[in-house]
Protein backbone atom coordinates (compact mmCIF):
# COMPACT_ATOMS: atom_id res chain seq x y z
CA UNK A 1 0.00 0.00 0.00
CA UNK A 2 1.37 3.27 -0.83
CA UNK A 3 1.99 6.20 1.76
CA UNK A 4 -0.26 8.13 0.11
CA UNK A 5 -3.32 6.24 1.86
CA UNK A 6 -1.65 7.78 5.38
CA UNK A 7 -2.23 11.18 3.93
CA UNK A 8 -4.84 13.64 4.94
CA UNK A 9 -6.80 13.91 1.83
CA UNK A 10 -9.32 15.81 2.72
CA UNK A 11 -7.50 18.87 3.64
CA UNK A 12 -6.73 21.66 1.13
CA UNK A 13 -3.21 20.93 -0.02
CA UNK A 14 -0.64 23.73 0.39
CA UNK A 15 -0.99 26.62 -1.82
CA UNK A 16 -4.09 26.27 -2.88
CA UNK A 17 -5.78 23.87 -5.86
CA UNK A 18 -7.28 26.49 -8.78
CA UNK A 19 -11.39 25.39 -9.58
CA UNK A 20 -10.89 24.71 -13.07
CA UNK A 21 -14.01 24.23 -16.06
CA UNK A 22 -12.96 20.82 -15.52
CA UNK A 23 -13.78 20.62 -12.12
CA UNK A 24 -17.19 22.78 -12.78
CA UNK A 25 -17.82 19.83 -15.38
CA UNK A 26 -17.83 17.18 -13.03
CA UNK A 27 -20.12 19.12 -10.46
CA UNK A 28 -22.56 19.75 -13.08
CA UNK A 29 -22.43 16.06 -14.18
CA UNK A 30 -22.86 15.34 -10.35
CA UNK A 31 -25.93 17.54 -10.17
CA UNK A 32 -26.81 15.81 -13.27
CA UNK A 33 -26.63 12.31 -11.50
CA UNK A 34 -28.80 13.14 -9.04
CA UNK A 35 -32.12 15.35 -10.60
CA UNK A 36 -33.68 12.18 -11.73
CA UNK A 37 -36.29 9.66 -10.92
CA UNK A 38 -35.47 10.39 -6.75
CA UNK A 39 -36.91 14.25 -7.21
CA UNK A 40 -39.58 13.16 -9.80
CA UNK A 41 -41.75 10.97 -7.11
CA UNK A 42 -40.30 12.21 -3.89
CA UNK A 43 -43.04 15.05 -3.58
CA UNK A 44 -45.97 12.40 -3.98
CA UNK A 45 -44.57 10.42 -1.31
CA UNK A 46 -44.19 13.53 0.73
CA UNK A 47 -48.26 14.31 0.41
CA UNK A 48 -48.70 10.76 1.53
CA UNK A 49 -46.62 10.52 4.33
CA UNK A 50 -46.70 14.30 5.91
CA UNK A 51 -44.11 17.04 6.12
CA UNK A 52 -43.23 15.76 9.55
CA UNK A 53 -42.55 12.96 8.37
CA UNK A 54 -40.22 14.42 5.30
CA UNK A 55 -38.50 16.31 8.07
CA UNK A 56 -37.50 13.93 9.94
CA UNK A 57 -36.04 11.52 7.03
CA UNK A 58 -33.98 14.80 5.77
CA UNK A 59 -32.45 15.01 9.10
CA UNK A 60 -31.39 11.03 8.78
CA UNK A 61 -30.77 11.27 5.58
CA UNK A 62 -29.37 13.98 4.48
CA UNK A 63 -25.99 14.16 6.97
CA UNK A 64 -25.99 10.22 6.29
CA UNK A 65 -25.35 10.82 2.73
CA UNK A 66 -22.65 13.50 2.99
CA UNK A 67 -20.86 11.25 5.09
CA UNK A 68 -20.86 8.46 3.24
CA UNK A 69 -20.08 9.82 -0.57
CA UNK A 70 -17.23 11.63 1.62
CA UNK A 71 -16.06 8.26 3.30
CA UNK A 72 -16.33 6.47 0.08
CA UNK A 73 -13.68 9.10 -1.56
CA UNK A 74 -11.41 8.15 1.22
CA UNK A 75 -12.04 4.84 0.48
CA UNK A 76 -11.38 4.84 -3.07
CA UNK A 77 -8.59 6.89 -2.84
CA UNK A 78 -6.62 4.82 -0.63
CA UNK A 79 -5.54 2.73 -3.29
CA UNK A 80 -1.98 3.13 -5.03
CA UNK A 81 -3.72 2.10 -8.59
CA UNK A 82 -6.82 3.58 -9.29
CA UNK A 83 -8.65 1.97 -12.87
CA UNK A 84 -11.53 0.83 -11.57
CA UNK A 85 -13.58 -0.21 -8.70
CA UNK A 86 -13.43 -3.76 -8.75
CA UNK A 87 -9.77 -3.41 -8.90
CA UNK A 88 -9.56 -0.70 -5.92
CA UNK A 89 -11.29 -3.19 -4.05
CA UNK A 90 -8.86 -6.27 -5.16
CA UNK A 91 -5.68 -4.29 -3.98
CA UNK A 92 -7.44 -4.24 -0.23
CA UNK A 93 -9.23 -7.75 -0.15
CA UNK A 94 -7.71 -9.67 -2.98
CA UNK A 95 -9.48 -10.84 -6.16
CA UNK A 96 -12.17 -12.79 -4.79
CA UNK A 97 -13.89 -10.05 -2.92
CA UNK A 98 -12.97 -7.75 -5.47
CA UNK A 99 -15.40 -9.78 -7.45
CA UNK A 100 -17.71 -10.19 -4.67
CA UNK A 101 -17.79 -6.29 -4.21
CA UNK A 102 -17.86 -5.52 -7.82
CA UNK A 103 -20.97 -7.54 -8.64
CA UNK A 104 -22.75 -6.02 -5.05
CA UNK A 105 -21.92 -2.41 -6.68
CA UNK A 106 -22.61 -3.46 -10.55
CA UNK A 107 -25.88 -4.32 -9.10
CA UNK A 108 -26.79 -0.45 -7.38
CA UNK A 109 -25.76 0.76 -10.80
CA UNK A 110 -27.78 -1.82 -13.13
CA UNK A 111 -30.78 -0.53 -10.73
CA UNK A 112 -29.99 3.14 -12.13
CA UNK A 113 -29.99 1.98 -15.55
CA UNK A 114 -32.57 -0.07 -16.00
CA UNK A 115 -34.91 2.32 -14.46
CA UNK A 116 -33.83 5.37 -16.73
CA UNK A 117 -33.61 2.73 -19.93
CA UNK A 118 -37.80 1.82 -18.78
CA UNK A 119 -38.32 6.11 -18.63
CA UNK A 120 -36.15 7.60 -21.14
CA UNK A 121 -37.97 5.14 -23.77
CA UNK A 122 -41.41 5.75 -22.39
CA UNK A 123 -41.73 8.70 -20.73
CA UNK A 124 -40.32 10.43 -24.33
CA UNK A 125 -42.58 8.40 -26.57
CA UNK A 126 -45.73 9.62 -24.10
CA UNK A 127 -44.45 13.16 -24.04
CA UNK A 128 -43.95 12.88 -28.33
CA UNK A 129 -47.75 12.19 -28.46
CA UNK A 130 -49.35 14.62 -25.71
CA UNK A 131 -47.19 17.26 -28.24
CA UNK A 132 -49.12 15.88 -31.32
CA UNK A 133 -46.11 15.05 -32.54
CA UNK A 134 -46.97 11.42 -32.84
CA UNK A 135 -50.68 9.79 -32.91
CA UNK A 136 -49.36 6.98 -31.37
CA UNK A 137 -47.16 5.18 -28.65
CA UNK A 138 -43.69 5.22 -30.48
CA UNK A 139 -42.71 2.59 -27.24
CA UNK A 140 -44.90 0.20 -29.08
CA UNK A 141 -42.09 -0.28 -31.11
CA UNK A 142 -39.12 -2.15 -30.20
CA UNK A 143 -36.82 -0.06 -32.94
CA UNK A 144 -37.94 3.41 -31.47
CA UNK A 145 -36.15 1.83 -27.94
CA UNK A 146 -33.49 0.76 -29.76
CA UNK A 147 -32.84 3.46 -31.22
CA UNK A 148 -32.49 5.94 -28.25
CA UNK A 149 -30.48 3.48 -26.54
CA UNK A 150 -28.05 3.49 -29.36
CA UNK A 151 -27.86 7.40 -29.60
CA UNK A 152 -27.18 7.60 -25.25
CA UNK A 153 -24.63 4.84 -25.51
CA UNK A 154 -22.69 6.17 -28.44
CA UNK A 155 -22.77 9.93 -26.89
CA UNK A 156 -21.79 8.27 -23.66
CA UNK A 157 -19.26 6.19 -24.90
CA UNK A 158 -16.86 8.81 -25.79
CA UNK A 159 -16.52 9.96 -22.25
CA UNK A 160 -16.77 12.54 -19.84
CA UNK A 161 -15.89 15.60 -21.93
CA UNK A 162 -18.17 15.01 -24.23
CA UNK A 163 -21.04 13.88 -21.96
CA UNK A 164 -19.79 17.44 -20.65
CA UNK A 165 -20.58 19.51 -23.52
CA UNK A 166 -24.25 17.49 -24.36
CA UNK A 167 -25.28 17.29 -20.17
CA UNK A 168 -24.11 20.77 -19.12
CA UNK A 169 -26.73 22.84 -20.73
CA UNK A 170 -29.45 20.39 -19.64
CA UNK A 171 -28.39 19.84 -16.18
CA UNK A 172 -28.05 23.80 -15.43
CA UNK A 173 -31.88 23.70 -17.32
CA UNK A 174 -33.24 21.52 -15.48
CA UNK A 175 -32.01 22.87 -11.63
CA UNK A 176 -33.29 26.14 -13.20
CA UNK A 177 -36.55 24.66 -14.00
CA UNK A 178 -36.25 22.84 -10.13
CA UNK A 179 -36.21 26.54 -7.99
CA UNK A 180 -38.85 27.97 -10.46
CA UNK A 181 -40.76 25.23 -10.04
CA UNK A 182 -40.81 25.67 -6.02
CA UNK A 183 -41.17 29.75 -6.64
CA UNK A 184 -44.04 29.45 -8.49
CA UNK A 185 -45.67 26.87 -6.25
CA UNK A 186 -45.90 29.44 -3.14
CA UNK A 187 -48.58 30.95 -4.27
CA UNK A 188 -50.37 27.96 -4.01
CA UNK A 189 -49.14 27.29 -0.36
CA UNK A 190 -51.91 25.92 2.24
CA UNK A 191 -50.02 25.39 5.60
CA UNK A 192 -53.59 24.96 7.49
CA UNK A 193 -54.24 21.68 5.74
CA UNK A 194 -50.69 20.52 4.30
CA UNK A 195 -49.04 20.82 7.67
CA UNK A 196 -50.99 18.25 9.79
CA UNK A 197 -50.54 17.51 13.51
CA UNK A 198 -47.68 14.77 14.21
CA UNK A 199 -48.70 11.32 14.20
CA UNK A 200 -48.57 8.47 16.72
CA UNK A 201 -44.61 7.83 17.43
CA UNK A 202 -45.03 4.33 15.56
CA UNK A 203 -46.61 5.41 12.53
CA UNK A 204 -44.23 8.15 12.69
CA UNK A 205 -41.16 6.06 12.80
CA UNK A 206 -42.73 3.39 9.95
CA UNK A 207 -43.69 6.25 7.63
CA UNK A 208 -40.07 8.07 8.19
CA UNK A 209 -38.49 4.36 7.53
CA UNK A 210 -40.52 4.15 4.53
CA UNK A 211 -39.79 7.92 2.92
CA UNK A 212 -35.93 7.58 3.70
CA UNK A 213 -34.87 5.86 0.16
CA UNK A 214 -37.10 8.45 -1.40
CA UNK A 215 -35.55 11.28 0.37
CA UNK A 216 -31.99 9.96 -0.17
CA UNK A 217 -32.50 8.82 -4.20
CA UNK A 218 -33.37 12.55 -4.63
CA UNK A 219 -29.62 14.08 -3.91
CA UNK A 220 -27.94 11.20 -4.30
CA UNK A 221 -25.05 10.97 -6.67
CA UNK A 222 -22.82 7.62 -5.36
CA UNK A 223 -22.75 5.76 -8.62
CA UNK A 224 -20.78 8.56 -10.45
CA UNK A 225 -18.28 9.38 -7.39
CA UNK A 226 -15.83 6.07 -8.14
CA UNK A 227 -15.79 7.81 -12.55
CA UNK A 228 -15.02 11.06 -10.83
CA UNK A 229 -11.81 9.83 -8.49
CA UNK A 230 -10.65 7.96 -11.38
CA UNK A 231 -10.42 10.81 -13.77
CA UNK A 232 -9.50 12.93 -11.51
CA UNK A 233 -6.34 10.51 -10.59
CA UNK A 234 -5.85 10.67 -14.47
CA UNK A 235 -4.90 13.96 -14.85
CA UNK A 236 -3.59 14.95 -11.87
CA UNK A 237 0.11 13.55 -11.23
CA UNK A 238 -0.34 14.26 -6.80
CA UNK A 239 -3.01 11.70 -6.14
CA UNK A 240 -3.59 13.75 -2.95
CA UNK A 241 -4.70 16.59 -5.01
CA UNK A 242 -6.53 14.51 -7.34
CA UNK A 243 -8.59 13.50 -4.47
CA UNK A 244 -9.08 16.71 -2.89
CA UNK A 245 -10.59 18.32 -6.35
CA UNK A 246 -13.23 14.89 -6.18
CA UNK A 247 -13.80 15.59 -2.77
CA UNK A 248 -14.33 19.34 -3.14
CA UNK A 249 -16.46 18.74 -6.33
CA UNK A 250 -18.56 16.12 -4.45
CA UNK A 251 -18.66 19.28 -1.49
CA UNK A 252 -20.31 21.63 -4.00
CA UNK A 253 -22.51 19.68 -5.52
CA UNK A 254 -23.92 17.99 -2.36
CA UNK A 255 -24.46 22.18 -1.32
CA UNK A 256 -26.52 22.87 -4.66
CA UNK A 257 -28.28 20.01 -4.56
CA UNK A 258 -29.11 19.97 -0.76
CA UNK A 259 -30.70 23.74 -0.84
CA UNK A 260 -32.32 22.91 -4.45
CA UNK A 261 -34.24 20.01 -3.38
CA UNK A 262 -35.30 20.80 -0.16
CA UNK A 263 -36.70 23.91 -1.41
CA UNK A 264 -38.70 22.22 -4.04
CA UNK A 265 -39.90 19.40 -1.99
CA UNK A 266 -41.07 21.47 0.47
CA UNK A 267 -42.58 23.78 -1.85
CA UNK A 268 -44.68 20.96 -3.31
CA UNK A 269 -45.73 19.70 0.03
CA UNK A 270 -47.35 22.97 1.30
CA UNK A 271 -48.94 22.76 -2.37
CA UNK A 272 -50.04 19.50 -2.77
CA UNK A 273 -52.22 18.26 -0.51
CA UNK A 274 -53.13 14.40 0.96
CA UNK A 275 -56.39 13.64 -1.12
CA UNK A 276 -53.85 14.69 -4.20
CA UNK A 277 -50.75 12.54 -3.63
CA UNK A 278 -53.02 9.49 -2.87
CA UNK A 279 -54.32 9.77 -6.56
CA UNK A 280 -50.55 10.04 -8.23
CA UNK A 281 -50.23 7.00 -6.15
CA UNK A 282 -53.19 5.62 -7.68
CA UNK A 283 -52.36 6.75 -11.43
CA UNK A 284 -48.54 5.88 -10.89
CA UNK A 285 -47.99 9.62 -12.04
CA UNK A 286 -45.41 11.91 -10.77
CA UNK A 287 -45.45 15.17 -8.64
CA UNK A 288 -44.37 16.87 -11.94
CA UNK A 289 -47.42 15.72 -13.42
CA UNK A 290 -49.73 16.74 -10.76
CA UNK A 291 -47.86 20.50 -11.32
CA UNK A 292 -50.63 21.04 -14.51
CA UNK A 293 -53.49 19.86 -12.52
CA UNK A 294 -52.13 22.48 -9.44
CA UNK A 295 -51.37 25.36 -11.36
CA UNK A 296 -53.04 26.07 -15.12
CA UNK A 297 -51.54 27.33 -17.76
CA UNK A 298 -49.17 25.45 -20.37
CA UNK A 299 -45.98 27.02 -18.85
CA UNK A 300 -45.67 24.77 -16.03
CA UNK A 301 -46.53 21.65 -18.55
CA UNK A 302 -43.50 22.47 -20.94
CA UNK A 303 -41.40 22.99 -17.41
CA UNK A 304 -42.32 20.01 -16.02
CA UNK A 305 -42.19 18.29 -19.25
CA UNK A 306 -39.02 19.33 -20.22
CA UNK A 307 -37.77 18.97 -16.81
CA UNK A 308 -39.06 15.13 -16.42
CA UNK A 309 -37.55 14.15 -19.94
CA UNK A 310 -34.15 16.34 -19.13
CA UNK A 311 -33.55 14.77 -15.68
CA UNK A 312 -33.84 11.20 -17.00
CA UNK A 313 -31.86 11.93 -19.84
CA UNK A 314 -28.48 13.46 -17.91
CA UNK A 315 -29.09 10.84 -14.93
CA UNK A 316 -28.73 8.00 -18.13
CA UNK A 317 -25.71 10.14 -19.43
CA UNK A 318 -23.67 10.43 -16.07
CA UNK A 319 -24.60 7.04 -14.41
CA UNK A 320 -23.73 5.45 -17.65
CA UNK A 321 -19.62 6.29 -16.76
CA UNK A 322 -20.06 4.35 -13.98
CA UNK A 323 -22.08 1.36 -15.17
CA UNK A 324 -19.54 0.76 -17.97
CA UNK A 325 -16.64 0.81 -15.37
CA UNK A 326 -18.14 -1.61 -13.10
CA UNK A 327 -18.63 -3.89 -16.23
CA UNK A 328 -14.86 -3.50 -16.99
CA UNK A 329 -13.97 -4.33 -13.71
CA UNK A 330 -15.33 -6.95 -13.35
CA UNK A 331 -14.58 -8.44 -17.19
CA UNK A 332 -11.03 -7.64 -16.09
CA UNK A 333 -10.97 -9.30 -12.96
CA UNK A 334 -11.93 -12.53 -14.88
CA UNK A 335 -9.86 -12.18 -18.01
CA UNK A 336 -6.53 -11.21 -15.75
CA UNK A 337 -7.11 -14.83 -14.35
CA UNK A 338 -6.30 -16.62 -17.61
CA UNK A 339 -4.59 -13.60 -19.84
CA UNK A 340 -1.61 -10.85 -18.72
CA UNK A 341 -3.14 -7.64 -18.04
CA UNK A 342 -0.55 -6.03 -21.02
CA UNK A 343 -2.09 -8.71 -23.88
CA UNK A 344 -6.07 -7.68 -23.23
CA UNK A 345 -6.85 -5.11 -25.55
CA UNK A 346 -9.02 -2.80 -23.99
CA UNK A 347 -10.14 -0.93 -26.81
CA UNK A 348 -12.00 -4.04 -28.23
CA UNK A 349 -13.38 -5.33 -24.48
CA UNK A 350 -14.90 -1.22 -24.46
CA UNK A 351 -16.21 -1.89 -27.57
CA UNK A 352 -17.73 -4.96 -26.84
CA UNK A 353 -18.94 -3.75 -23.66
CA UNK A 354 -21.04 -0.90 -25.35
CA UNK A 355 -22.87 -3.58 -27.15
CA UNK A 356 -23.57 -5.59 -24.68
CA UNK A 357 -25.36 -3.02 -22.78
CA UNK A 358 -27.04 -1.67 -25.21
CA UNK A 359 -28.93 -5.21 -26.23
CA UNK A 360 -29.23 -6.04 -22.47
CA UNK A 361 -31.24 -2.82 -21.77
CA UNK A 362 -32.84 -3.17 -25.13
CA UNK A 363 -34.28 -6.68 -24.11
CA UNK A 364 -35.29 -5.06 -20.49
CA UNK A 365 -36.82 -2.62 -22.03
CA UNK A 366 -39.25 -5.13 -23.75
CA UNK A 367 -40.46 -6.17 -20.47
CA UNK A 368 -42.08 -3.25 -19.24
CA UNK A 369 -41.37 -3.82 -16.10
CA UNK A 370 -42.68 -1.39 -12.90
CA UNK A 371 -40.45 1.53 -12.24
CA UNK A 372 -42.18 1.93 -9.21
CA UNK A 373 -41.74 -1.26 -7.74
CA UNK A 374 -37.71 -1.54 -9.17
CA UNK A 375 -37.56 1.54 -6.72
CA UNK A 376 -39.17 -0.33 -3.87
CA UNK A 377 -36.88 -3.55 -4.27
CA UNK A 378 -33.56 -1.42 -4.84
CA UNK A 379 -33.11 -0.02 -1.42
CA UNK A 380 -31.07 -2.60 0.37
CA UNK A 381 -28.68 -2.92 -2.93
CA UNK A 382 -27.61 0.62 -2.21
CA UNK A 383 -27.43 0.83 1.89
CA UNK A 384 -25.60 -2.35 1.12
CA UNK A 385 -23.06 -0.88 -1.90
CA UNK A 386 -23.13 2.19 -0.65
CA UNK A 387 -23.23 2.39 3.41
CA UNK A 388 -22.45 -0.33 4.48
CA UNK A 389 -19.11 -1.26 2.20
CA UNK A 390 -17.85 1.74 2.88
CA UNK A 391 -17.65 1.14 6.20
CA UNK A 392 -15.99 -2.51 6.15
CA UNK A 393 -13.63 -0.86 4.33
CA UNK A 394 -12.66 1.76 7.13
CA UNK A 395 -12.82 -1.29 9.70
CA UNK A 396 -11.10 -3.78 7.81
CA UNK A 397 -8.42 -2.09 5.90
CA UNK A 398 -5.34 -0.99 8.35
CA UNK A 399 -4.34 2.22 6.24
CA UNK A 400 -7.95 3.59 6.26
CA UNK A 401 -8.79 2.76 10.09
CA UNK A 402 -7.66 6.57 10.83
CA UNK A 403 -11.50 7.45 9.60
CA UNK A 404 -13.13 5.28 11.48
CA UNK A 405 -14.90 7.66 13.93
CA UNK A 406 -18.91 8.07 14.96
CA UNK A 407 -19.85 9.21 11.28
CA UNK A 408 -18.93 6.05 10.50
CA UNK A 409 -21.18 3.89 12.52
CA UNK A 410 -23.83 6.78 11.99
CA UNK A 411 -23.08 5.68 8.28
CA UNK A 412 -23.44 1.82 9.05
CA UNK A 413 -26.38 2.28 10.45
CA UNK A 414 -28.39 4.45 8.07
CA UNK A 415 -27.18 1.99 5.83
CA UNK A 416 -29.18 -0.96 7.39
CA UNK A 417 -32.67 1.31 8.17
CA UNK A 418 -32.18 2.02 4.42
CA UNK A 419 -31.81 -1.86 3.76
CA UNK A 420 -35.47 -2.40 6.22
CA UNK A 421 -37.71 -0.27 3.74
CA UNK A 422 -38.74 -3.32 0.92
CA UNK A 423 -39.08 -5.92 4.34
CA UNK A 424 -41.46 -3.13 5.98
CA UNK A 425 -43.16 -2.72 2.75
CA UNK A 426 -43.63 -6.60 2.39
CA UNK A 427 -44.99 -6.67 6.29
CA UNK A 428 -47.82 -4.51 4.59
CA UNK A 429 -46.92 -0.86 5.93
Amino acid sequence: MSTFAELEISAEPAGGVPFTRYDMGWVILCVGMAIGAGIVFLPVQVGITGVWVFAASVVLAYPALYMMQQLYLQTLSGSTECENYAGIITQYFGKNWGIFLAVVYFFMLLKGMLTYSLAVTFDTAKYLQSFGMTTGLLSNSPFFSLAILCLLVLIAAQGEKLIFKVSGPLVLFKLGVVVLLGVVMIPHWDTRVNLPPLPEIKRFVIDTILTVPFTLFSILFVQILSPMNIAFRKVEKDPRIATYRAIRANRIAYAILAIAVLFFATSFAFALSHEQALLAKAQNISALALAGSVIPGDGVLYMTAALNVFAILTAFLGIYLGFEESIKGMVMNILTRFVPHERVNARLVSAGICVFIVLGLWLWVQTRFSILLLQQLASPIYGIASFIIPCVLVYKVPALRKYLSPKVWYVFVFGVIVSLSPVLKAMGY
